[in-house]
């Protein structure tokens, strides 16, 4: 493999990692679960997502508190 294409492999795997870690791919994996299971569905916004996923979690009392 040249060298060009290891530097851009490294890159995406960096990237997926810090993606996963961050959970910043959660909405593509929701956006992806409701095509596969739920084709007549309608996909939220990236804001939605993230709206109904702060409110679900605020919820949940196995969250604790949260202070900001």
């Amino acid at each position: 493999m040249r060298s060009s294409a290891v530097l851009r492999r490294a890159i995406r795997g960096v990237r997926w990692y810090v993606r996963e870690l961050t959970d910043e791919s959660a909405y593509d994996r929701y956006v992806a679960h409701l095509q596969k299971g739920h084709p007549d569905a309608e996909v939220p916004s990236r804001r939605e997502f993230e709206r109904m996923r702060t409110d679900r979690q605020e919820e949940d009392p196995r969250q604790g508190f949260r202070c900001c």
